[in-house]
Protein backbone atom coordinates (compact mmCIF):
# COMPACT_ATOMS: atom_id res chain seq x y z
CA UNK A 1 0.00 0.00 0.00
CA UNK A 2 1.57 3.66 -0.95
CA UNK A 3 0.83 5.60 1.73
CA UNK A 4 1.18 9.96 2.20
CA UNK A 5 1.85 11.32 5.53
CA UNK A 6 0.76 14.93 5.68
CA UNK A 7 2.34 17.43 8.27
CA UNK A 8 2.84 21.59 7.91
CA UNK A 9 6.43 21.93 7.33
CA UNK A 10 7.63 18.19 6.50
CA UNK A 11 10.84 18.73 8.43
CA UNK A 12 9.68 16.88 11.43
CA UNK A 13 6.20 14.27 12.26
CA UNK A 14 5.72 13.21 8.81
CA UNK A 15 9.47 12.44 7.93
CA UNK A 16 9.70 10.71 11.21
CA UNK A 17 6.55 8.76 10.45
CA UNK A 18 7.68 8.17 6.86
CA UNK A 19 11.01 6.80 8.15
CA UNK A 20 9.41 5.10 11.22
CA UNK A 21 6.77 3.19 8.29
CA UNK A 22 9.70 2.44 5.80
CA UNK A 23 12.07 0.77 7.81
CA UNK A 24 9.68 -1.19 9.60
CA UNK A 25 6.70 -2.44 7.59
CA UNK A 26 8.50 -3.32 4.56
CA UNK A 27 5.29 -4.24 2.69
CA UNK A 28 4.29 -0.62 2.16
CA UNK A 29 5.12 2.24 1.22
CA UNK A 30 5.68 5.66 2.74
CA UNK A 31 5.96 8.98 1.23
CA UNK A 32 5.82 12.29 3.00
CA UNK A 33 4.66 15.97 2.37
CA UNK A 34 3.47 19.21 3.88
CA UNK A 35 1.18 21.61 3.42
CA UNK A 36 3.45 24.79 3.50
CA UNK A 37 7.20 22.38 2.94
CA UNK A 38 9.44 24.67 1.37
CA UNK A 39 12.61 22.56 -0.06
CA UNK A 40 13.79 22.71 3.70
CA UNK A 41 16.32 19.72 5.21
CA UNK A 42 14.55 17.28 8.10
CA UNK A 43 15.21 18.88 11.83
CA UNK A 44 18.10 17.94 13.46
CA UNK A 45 15.96 16.53 16.56
CA UNK A 46 14.20 14.38 14.31
CA UNK A 47 17.25 13.07 12.39
CA UNK A 48 18.72 12.17 16.49
CA UNK A 49 15.91 10.77 17.88
CA UNK A 50 15.06 8.27 14.74
CA UNK A 51 18.94 7.31 14.75
CA UNK A 52 18.48 6.53 18.29
CA UNK A 53 16.02 3.61 16.98
CA UNK A 54 17.67 2.64 14.16
CA UNK A 55 16.01 4.49 11.35
CA UNK A 56 17.59 7.08 8.93
CA UNK A 57 15.84 10.27 7.53
CA UNK A 58 18.57 12.31 7.07
CA UNK A 59 18.71 13.20 3.26
CA UNK A 60 15.20 13.98 3.75
CA UNK A 61 14.05 17.68 2.30
CA UNK A 62 10.65 19.15 2.80
CA UNK A 63 8.37 18.67 -0.19
CA UNK A 64 4.83 20.05 -0.91
CA UNK A 65 1.50 18.42 -1.68
CA UNK A 66 0.89 17.98 -5.33
CA UNK A 67 -1.03 16.30 -7.40
CA UNK A 68 1.13 13.38 -8.40
CA UNK A 69 1.50 12.51 -4.63
CA UNK A 70 -2.23 12.58 -4.22
CA UNK A 71 -2.43 10.25 -7.14
CA UNK A 72 0.05 8.21 -5.90
CA UNK A 73 -0.91 7.49 -2.15
CA UNK A 74 -3.52 4.86 -1.53
CA UNK A 75 -3.96 6.19 2.08
CA UNK A 76 -3.66 9.75 3.60
CA UNK A 77 -2.76 10.37 6.83
CA UNK A 78 -2.55 13.70 8.32
CA UNK A 79 -0.16 14.69 11.61
CA UNK A 80 -3.70 16.87 12.74
CA UNK A 81 -7.23 17.65 12.46
CA UNK A 82 -6.26 20.47 11.22
CA UNK A 83 -4.45 19.16 8.34
CA UNK A 84 -7.51 16.82 7.66
CA UNK A 85 -9.29 19.51 7.40
CA UNK A 86 -7.58 21.40 4.99
CA UNK A 87 -7.29 18.53 2.46
CA UNK A 88 -11.22 17.76 2.87
CA UNK A 89 -11.87 21.31 2.02
CA UNK A 90 -10.67 20.03 -1.63
CA UNK A 91 -12.33 16.66 -1.50
CA UNK A 92 -9.40 14.40 -0.53
CA UNK A 93 -10.29 11.58 1.69
CA UNK A 94 -7.76 11.52 5.09
CA UNK A 95 -7.29 10.20 8.24
CA UNK A 96 -5.92 11.80 11.36
CA UNK A 97 -2.52 9.43 13.05
CA UNK A 98 -4.29 8.88 16.25
CA UNK A 99 -6.03 11.64 17.49
CA UNK A 100 -3.80 13.84 16.44
CA UNK A 101 0.45 14.07 16.82
CA UNK A 102 1.64 17.69 18.34
CA UNK A 103 4.39 19.42 16.58
CA UNK A 104 7.72 19.23 17.97
CA UNK A 105 8.88 21.90 16.30
CA UNK A 106 11.62 24.25 18.42
CA UNK A 107 11.29 22.24 21.47
CA UNK A 108 13.97 20.31 23.11
CA UNK A 109 15.15 16.76 22.30
CA UNK A 110 13.06 14.84 25.15
CA UNK A 111 9.94 16.63 23.38
CA UNK A 112 10.89 14.72 19.86
CA UNK A 113 12.06 11.21 21.63
CA UNK A 114 8.07 11.33 23.28
CA UNK A 115 6.91 12.84 19.85
CA UNK A 116 8.77 9.46 17.88
CA UNK A 117 7.24 7.28 20.10
CA UNK A 118 3.85 8.25 19.76
CA UNK A 119 4.49 8.43 15.83
CA UNK A 120 5.88 4.65 16.55
CA UNK A 121 2.97 3.59 18.76
CA UNK A 122 0.21 5.09 16.70
CA UNK A 123 1.59 3.15 13.48
CA UNK A 124 2.25 -0.02 15.14
CA UNK A 125 -1.59 0.57 15.71
CA UNK A 126 -2.57 0.95 11.88
CA UNK A 127 -0.54 -1.47 10.56
CA UNK A 128 0.09 -4.59 12.15
CA UNK A 129 2.66 -7.00 11.22
CA UNK A 130 1.18 -10.09 8.90
CA UNK A 131 2.87 -12.46 6.28
CA UNK A 132 0.23 -14.32 3.76
CA UNK A 133 0.90 -18.04 3.38
CA UNK A 134 -0.78 -20.90 1.95
CA UNK A 135 -4.20 -21.91 3.46
CA UNK A 136 -3.86 -24.96 5.89
CA UNK A 137 -7.37 -26.78 7.29
CA UNK A 138 -7.15 -24.96 10.38
CA UNK A 139 -7.84 -21.67 8.92
CA UNK A 140 -10.98 -22.82 6.74
CA UNK A 141 -13.36 -22.52 10.26
CA UNK A 142 -12.55 -18.65 10.24
CA UNK A 143 -12.47 -18.04 6.36
CA UNK A 144 -15.84 -19.34 6.71
CA UNK A 145 -16.70 -16.56 9.56
CA UNK A 146 -15.21 -13.92 7.10
CA UNK A 147 -17.16 -14.75 4.47
CA UNK A 148 -20.15 -14.29 6.48
CA UNK A 149 -19.40 -11.06 7.74
CA UNK A 150 -18.42 -9.89 3.73
CA UNK A 151 -20.79 -11.51 2.01
CA UNK A 152 -24.39 -12.04 1.47
CA UNK A 153 -24.19 -15.48 -0.28
CA UNK A 154 -20.85 -16.78 1.78
CA UNK A 155 -19.30 -20.09 1.02
CA UNK A 156 -19.68 -22.62 3.48
CA UNK A 157 -16.49 -24.07 5.07
CA UNK A 158 -17.06 -27.67 3.27
CA UNK A 159 -17.54 -25.28 0.39
CA UNK A 160 -14.04 -24.20 0.85
CA UNK A 161 -12.82 -27.51 2.20
CA UNK A 162 -14.17 -29.06 -1.26
CA UNK A 163 -12.83 -26.32 -3.15
CA UNK A 164 -9.11 -26.34 -1.76
CA UNK A 165 -9.32 -29.99 -2.76
CA UNK A 166 -10.32 -29.81 -5.79
CA UNK A 167 -7.20 -27.05 -6.87
CA UNK A 168 -8.44 -23.88 -5.74
CA UNK A 169 -5.23 -21.95 -4.27
CA UNK A 170 -6.02 -20.34 -0.66
CA UNK A 171 -3.63 -17.54 0.81
CA UNK A 172 -4.51 -16.27 3.74
CA UNK A 173 -2.98 -13.07 5.03
CA UNK A 174 -1.63 -14.01 9.37
CA UNK A 175 -0.83 -12.39 12.27
CA UNK A 176 -0.06 -15.61 13.42
CA UNK A 177 -3.14 -15.47 15.82
CA UNK A 178 -5.90 -15.04 13.62
CA UNK A 179 -6.86 -14.50 9.95
CA UNK A 180 -7.29 -11.51 8.89
CA UNK A 181 -8.20 -11.84 5.18
CA UNK A 182 -8.30 -14.20 2.45
CA UNK A 183 -7.69 -14.62 -1.21
CA UNK A 184 -8.53 -17.85 -3.60
CA UNK A 185 -7.84 -18.02 -7.04
CA UNK A 186 -8.76 -21.13 -9.43
CA UNK A 187 -6.26 -21.43 -12.46
CA UNK A 188 -7.08 -22.97 -15.50
CA UNK A 189 -3.60 -23.62 -18.01
CA UNK A 190 -2.36 -19.64 -18.13
CA UNK A 191 -5.60 -18.04 -16.86
CA UNK A 192 -6.46 -16.98 -13.21
CA UNK A 193 -9.75 -16.57 -11.63
CA UNK A 194 -9.81 -14.99 -8.59
CA UNK A 195 -12.92 -16.61 -6.40
CA UNK A 196 -13.14 -14.09 -3.57
CA UNK A 197 -11.17 -11.61 -1.64
CA UNK A 198 -11.98 -10.64 1.65
CA UNK A 199 -10.88 -8.88 4.57
CA UNK A 200 -12.16 -8.42 8.44
CA UNK A 201 -13.89 -5.16 9.02
CA UNK A 202 -11.29 -4.30 11.90
CA UNK A 203 -8.12 -4.98 9.63
CA UNK A 204 -9.39 -2.86 6.28
CA UNK A 205 -7.50 -0.02 4.96
CA UNK A 206 -4.13 -1.72 6.67
CA UNK A 207 -2.58 -3.46 3.12
CA UNK A 208 -4.14 -6.56 3.65
CA UNK A 209 -5.95 -6.70 0.26
CA UNK A 210 -2.65 -4.93 -1.24
CA UNK A 211 -0.71 -7.80 -0.01
CA UNK A 212 -2.82 -10.82 -1.11
CA UNK A 213 -3.31 -9.63 -4.63
CA UNK A 214 0.46 -9.57 -4.68
CA UNK A 215 0.61 -12.84 -3.69
CA UNK A 216 -1.20 -13.69 -6.30
CA UNK A 217 0.88 -11.72 -8.67
CA UNK A 218 3.77 -13.79 -7.59
CA UNK A 219 1.63 -17.12 -8.14
CA UNK A 220 1.03 -15.65 -11.71
CA UNK A 221 4.94 -14.77 -12.28
CA UNK A 222 5.90 -18.17 -11.17
CA UNK A 223 3.02 -20.12 -13.00
CA UNK A 224 3.20 -18.13 -16.30
CA UNK A 225 -0.58 -17.16 -16.21
CA UNK A 226 -1.55 -14.40 -19.21
CA UNK A 227 -4.13 -12.96 -16.90
CA UNK A 228 -6.32 -12.84 -13.38
CA UNK A 229 -9.45 -11.59 -13.61
CA UNK A 230 -12.57 -11.10 -10.92
CA UNK A 231 -15.90 -10.11 -10.61
CA UNK A 232 -16.49 -6.95 -8.16
CA UNK A 233 -20.23 -5.65 -7.70
CA UNK A 234 -20.42 -1.88 -9.47
CA UNK A 235 -21.41 -0.27 -6.61
CA UNK A 236 -18.00 -1.48 -5.03
CA UNK A 237 -16.37 1.93 -5.74
CA UNK A 238 -13.26 1.15 -2.65
CA UNK A 239 -12.74 -2.41 -4.07
CA UNK A 240 -12.89 -0.92 -7.67
CA UNK A 241 -10.08 1.71 -7.09
CA UNK A 242 -7.98 -0.80 -5.12
CA UNK A 243 -8.07 -2.78 -8.42
CA UNK A 244 -7.56 -0.34 -11.19
CA UNK A 245 -4.50 0.46 -8.84
CA UNK A 246 -3.11 -2.67 -8.47
CA UNK A 247 -3.35 -3.00 -12.71
CA UNK A 248 -6.75 -4.22 -13.31
CA UNK A 249 -9.02 -3.03 -16.30
CA UNK A 250 -12.85 -3.67 -16.58
CA UNK A 251 -13.25 -5.57 -19.65
CA UNK A 252 -16.59 -6.68 -19.35
CA UNK A 253 -19.86 -6.55 -17.65
CA UNK A 254 -22.34 -9.63 -15.91
CA UNK A 255 -25.88 -8.44 -15.79
CA UNK A 256 -27.63 -9.04 -12.34
CA UNK A 257 -24.40 -11.43 -11.55
CA UNK A 258 -24.72 -10.87 -7.63
CA UNK A 259 -27.74 -11.48 -5.31
CA UNK A 260 -29.54 -10.01 -2.51
CA UNK A 261 -29.57 -7.40 -3.35
CA UNK A 262 -29.31 -8.34 -7.27
CA UNK A 263 -26.42 -5.87 -8.77
CA UNK A 264 -24.22 -5.83 -12.16
CA UNK A 265 -20.64 -7.32 -11.35
CA UNK A 266 -17.90 -5.44 -13.44
CA UNK A 267 -15.22 -8.36 -14.87
CA UNK A 268 -11.77 -6.88 -14.04
CA UNK A 269 -8.80 -8.56 -15.64
CA UNK A 270 -4.81 -7.65 -15.16
CA UNK A 271 -2.96 -8.98 -17.85
CA UNK A 272 0.75 -9.58 -17.92
CA UNK A 273 3.32 -9.20 -20.73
Amino acid sequence: MNILFVCTGNTCRSPMAEGYLNHKYKQHTAKSCGLCATASPVSQNSKQVMEEIGVDISTHVSAPLTKELLAWAEKIICMSPSHKEVLESIGVKAEVLGNGIADPFGCDISTYRKCRDQIAKEIDQLFEEFEVVAIEYKHLKEIAMLEKVCFSTPWSEQSLCDAHKTGTRFFVATNGKKVLGYVGISVILDEGYITNIAVFPEYRNKGVATALLLKLFSLASEKNLSFISLEVRESNHSAISLYEKMGFLQEGKRKNFYTLPTEDALILTKRFD
